[in-house]
């Protein structure tokens, strides 16, 4: 039995998307896992309508519209139960600051290192 209906991922990294759908899917974390790697286009599905998550895991690094970004243009939308979709930094950036402004960012429920683990998912679902 899984912990959510719809997990969206988001990030540029082909192999990271791989590898972190892989662990979502044997853990049965999400009924469904949705990737996008683009934060634009990621936006765009949720204002659209058209993913409707309960958990997004977000790179911070990524072209056009990095993470943080990601975040500024999640603020303005308005969807329904944005205050209650958990959003996991999922990321491999060892600066300090990134870490801060993920810890002070409303939306932000934890910041996770890459890669994504068995060990770290089953932390988050405790």
């Amino acid at each position: 039995m899984s912990n959510y209906k719809t997990c969206l991922l988001i990030d540029d990294n082909y192999i990271d998307n791989f590898v972190t759908r892989r662990i979502l899917e044997s853990g049965n974390f999400a009924d469904q896992v949705i990737v996008s790697q683009s934060a634009t286009d990621a936006i765009n599905s949720l204002r659209s309508g058209t993913v409707k998550p309960e958990v997004i895991f977000l790179d911070i690094r990524m072209p056009v519209m990095g993470g943080f970004e990601f975040l500024q243009e999640y603020d303005k939308l308005e969807i329904e139960g944005k205050r209650a979709i958990k959003i996991f930094m999922l990321s491999s950036s060892l600066d300090p600051t990134d870490l801060k402004k993920s810890i002070n960012n409303k939306y932000i429920t934890q910041f996770v290192h890459k890669p994504l683990t068995q060990k770290t998912l089953d932390e988050i679902c405790t």
